[in-house]
């Protein structure tokens, strides 16, 4: 028979970790006498992070005696207490490798079900002092699980735990979280993992996601808006830069410029999926190489690549492209990437954009016209006015390719002719999209500003459209996920702070940063921090994967195996170092 062994809370504080603050409820101590469990909480207790911890489906951590005895001999401690592991029942009995997904349980007065094991997460790791923990946990098949609350009540220290009800399948909650974090997955057991209604939402979708043959797009237990928080694997089509030769320059409005690429020995180019960029190195000065990325403005041709450029006033790379590159030169290029990609479908497709945000999107649009797409097609782009239009002619004329296109755009600084109903003054609002007749069920893809984004995507969100179905391209870093960390103000990325790093140089493409390396950085990921560029993290030892970076140059090591390595072409930057100068996507 199992038995409570101990109860231990503990309310969420600030800690602070590596220069920042966390705010984690990681810290459990034990208590003594009868504690009320309740739906969210056990009396006295509470999480930092409710998006990966806590709630109904994650209310109550358990762990086992005997993986306490196990890591007291595998970590040489012998200052292991109860509750060091975060968890809130320290039990004898339950092993990982028997308890199962969807098994009730009695304890004292109150019932639960077990929902998924542990979520792999770095606040082990420093709660114990020991950083390769999340990793360690999985390895080694030890992970711990949690508990719904059936039936609230009170529970104590000596409690016996009855087992009222076999979950379906009898799936373990060590194969459980082998199945999601460790390679060679049995099929057999994640069609059954799929067939258990107690299994939390977020690891249904990460194992729906494995059965349909693609890795989790998100660490299980974040929510939904997270679920771009990794960068979706693909095969790059060649490695690292190869030279193309400038074809030609064509002036699109003042200040935006469509740089034609060729090859330089006649070979076919792969063939870009519409909506995704190159990433172009250019050394421009005494400087380091720089890389900028830019977006695929049409339909390649098996020969040639269109980027377009918009000269920023402050943009050291748009600037030399704009007045010192000439037909003829030489650039170094990256193959096409990027996951920001026209999907194929049978539903309605909304193409949404502002500046010079139109160029992925026309891209899709080239692709439309040239298959001579069923579907029905909205065309939304807002410029400043007529002279600052870009490609105003060029997606008119693929527009009446179309069978059913609908066009709308918006000037803010010019009023429309007579003749241009298609034309508004003003900026794009929710009533105005609504009349537009956007259906519901329509496939939407935005570029812009960030704030223009924000705004459209909600006012999609508003006339009905699935956040699924909006998906949205950023130039920039992408928005930072750092469970736990307390957030500060912004800082523009820069240079690391102190001497110079003797190492290779390390270029972070988005955030437009090139430094040297320096072994005073534990990983590319803590080099990235130091940077204050916005980084994405969960477990950081290589498990969850939300590190996920596309390598877009280089060559690296894995400081700590991963317990799964990820696709070509993308490094898990929070347990990798370089061994030769390395771009990444970040």
């Amino acid at each position: 028979m199992a038995t409570l062994l101990s109860v231990n809370v503990g309310m969420p504080k600030d800690v602070s970790w590596q220069g920042r603050t966390v705010h984690t409820g990681a810290w459990k101590t034990p208590v003594q006498g009868p504690r009320m469990v309740r739906r969210l909480n056990i009396d006295g207790d509470g999480q930092g992070d409710l998006a990966g911890h806590g709630g109904e489906i994650r209310a109550v951590l358990v762990y086992q005696l005997q993986s306490y005895q196990y890591w007291q001999k595998q970590l040489g401690r012998d200052d292991l207490t109860y509750g060091m592991f975060g968890e809130n029942f320290t039990v004898d009995g339950l092993p990982d490798d028997e308890v199962c997904i969807g098994d009730r349980y009695r304890i004292g007065e109150a019932e639960f079900e077990v929902t998924q094991p542990r979520v792999t997460c770095y606040r082990v790791g420093m709660r114990l002092g020991e950083p390769t923990m999340a990793s360690l946990l999985v390895a080694h098949h030890r992970p711990g699980f949690y508990l719904r609350v059936l039936t609230e009540g009170h529970v104590q220290a000596g409690d016996e735990i009855t087992l009222i009800r076999k979950g379906p399948e009898e799936l373990s909650v060590a194969d459980t979280d082998a199945l999601l974090y460790l390679p060679d997955r049995d099929p057999a057991k994640l069609r059954k993992a799929l067939n258990i209604p107690a299994l939390s939402p977020g690891w249904q979708q990460s194992f729906h996601e494995l059965a349909a043959a693609q890795q989790p797009r998100q660490e299980p237990g974040w929510p939904g808006e997270r679920a771009s928080g990794q960068q979706p694997r693909e095969v790059p089509g060649w490695a690292g830069f190869k030279a193309m030769r400038v074809a030609r320059i064509v002036p699109e409005t003042p200040d935006v410029l469509s740089v034609y690429l060729d090859t330089t020995d006649g070979t076919p180019l792969p063939e870009a999926r519409p909506g995704q960029y190159l990433s172009i190195r250019l050394t421009v000065g005494d400087a380091a190489p720089a890389v900028r990325s830019y977006s695929l403005s049409s339909a390649p041709t098996a020969t040639t690549y269109r980027i377009s450029v918009k000269h920023e006033p402050h943009g050291k790379v748009s600037s030399y492209i704009h007045a010192t590159l000439h037909p003829g030169d030489l650039v170094d290029i990256a193959s096409p990437r990027g996951t920001f990609v026209l999907e194929g479908d049978t539903r309605p497709i909304v193409l949404i954009s502002a500046g010079i945000g139109v160029t992925p999107v026309l891209a899709m649009l080239h692709q439309l016209a040239d298959t001579r797409d069923p579907r029905p097609v909205w065309w939304i782009h807002t410029a400043h006015d007529r002279a600052h239009h870009a490609f105003a002619d060029e997606t008119h004329a693929l527009l009446a390719q179309l069978p059913n296109a609908h066009e709308q755009i918006y000037y803010t600084s010019e009023a429309p002719h007579p003749d241009e109903p298609h034309i508004t003054q003003g900026r794009p609002t929710a009533p105005s999209l609504a009349a537009t007749g956007i259906p519901t069920d329509a496939d939407a893809y935005l570029c812009g500003p960030n704030a223009f984004m924000d705004d459209l995507g909600g006012f999609l969100r508003e006339h009905g459209l699935s956040p699924e179905r909006i998906h949205t391209e950023q130039f920039s870093a992408l928005p930072a996920i750092n469970p736990g960390v307390t957030a500060t103000a912004a800082t523009r990325p820069h240079r690391p702070p102190g001497p110079p790093g003797t190492g290779p140089l390390i270029t972070f493409a988005r955030s437009g940063i090139t430094t040297p390396w320096s072994p005073a950085h534990a990983s590319l990921l803590d080099l990235a921090e130091a940077c204050d560029i916005p980084t994405r993290w969960s477990c950081r030892t290589g498990v969850c994967h939300t590190c996920i970076t596309h390598l877009v140059a280089g060559d690296i090591t894995y400081t700590t195996p991963p317990l799964e390595l990820p696709e070509p072409g993308t490094i898990l930057v929070c347990c990798s170092q370089p061994t030769s100068e390395v771009v990444l996507d970040l």
